[in-house]
């Protein structure tokens, strides 16, 4: 047995992400896939408090908490547990998230709140867990997990839980918007495997001239780079997305694309004041239930 517990409450701020490429390989033996996954974090986060308790409790509020679960199914409540059974005590604690990351929104709000309860606890229980203990932790919980705790740039492979840093050389600014409802990450996964039935799924690569564009912090090379391989899918289970692309292409967008597995879709713009122009003509096309604006890279989860 490890750690002492505080009594003071430890709060994490945890990003959220956008996937700049997502270059998807066919389904493996045990239903993954090996991705290219090129992470950016935005400045959407996710706040988790951890305060000590009689059991393990999570509570929420703040956007959408109703659509996420407040048992030990959430992914906070999973790290918090794997935690302490690594360290040999009881994972007794009161998680409590505050949301701003859209919720299943594919923006890794749930990875999030799992990377900043791991973080939060391992504060509170001062169990001092090393970064590599935490990221191995993470990749258990799953694929997004390791990015949250890291944050800026990163290329994940495996299934996106093997991270390399990536040098990021200026700010790129975003608008999102936010749709009605979620899509699961596993279905968006099933309609790709039915796409692509009978062809010839190239591996996965990072693409040079993307690495290339955020490494010289160039939006509008960025822009030409930009490649989800699960867009297609996620169109084919919410066609309606096609008319939100198109709005904020239309508004000036450098870029549009569906972010990770949908169904928010993100929009690279070249500077704030296109981000607010963007923002404002997507919300007036009413292809979508609200628009936020963010800037990347940015940090990893962080004790406040």
């Amino acid at each position: 047995m490890t750690g002492t517990t505080a009594t003071t409450p430890v709060t994490v701020r945890v990003p959220a992400k956008v996937n700049v490429q997502l270059a998807v390989g066919a389904a493996r033996p045990d239903g993954f896939h090996d991705l290219a996954n090129v992470f950016l974090a935005v400045g959407l986060h996710d706040e988790v408090t951890a305060t000590p308790a009689d059991t393990l409790r999570i509570t929420a509020e703040g956007h959408d908490v109703d659509q996420i679960p407040l048992d030990r199914t959430n992914l906070a409540a999973r790290a918090a547990e794997l935690l302490a059974a690594r360290h040999g005590i009881e994972p007794n604690v009161h998680l409590h998230i505050t949301k701003d990351i859209p919720v299943a929104g594919g923006m890794a709000g749930g990875s999030a709140d799992a990377a900043g309860a791991l973080l939060a606890c391992d504060t509170l229980w001062s169990t001092r867990s090393s970064r590599s203990e935490l990221l191995a932790i993470c990749a258990e919980l799953g694929s997004d997990v390791p990015f949250s705790l890291v944050g800026g740039a990163a290329l994940g492979r495996g299934r996106g839980e093997l991270l390399t840093p990536l040098p990021v050389g200026g700010t790129f600014h975003w608008v999102f918007a936010v749709a009605d409802g979620g899509l699961s990450t596993p279905a968006v996964y099933g309609e790709f495997d039915r796409l692509t039935a009978g062809t010839d799924v190239p591996e996965p690569e990072a693409a040079p001239e993307l690495l290339a564009a955020l490494e010289s912090g160039d939006a509008t090379a960025l822009a030409g780079a930009l490649v989800n391989d699960l867009q297609p899918a996620a169109l084919s289970l919410r066609p309606s997305l096609s008319a939100t692309l198109a709005a904020g292409t239309a508004a000036g967008a450098l870029a549009a694309l569906v972010s990770g597995s949908g169904p928010t879709t993100a929009f690279l713009v070249k500077d704030a004041e296109s981000a607010q122009q963007v923002a404002a003509a997507l919300l007036a096309s009413g292809t979508c239930r609200q628009v936020r604006v963010a800037d990347s890279p940015a940090v990893g989860a962080v004790v406040v």
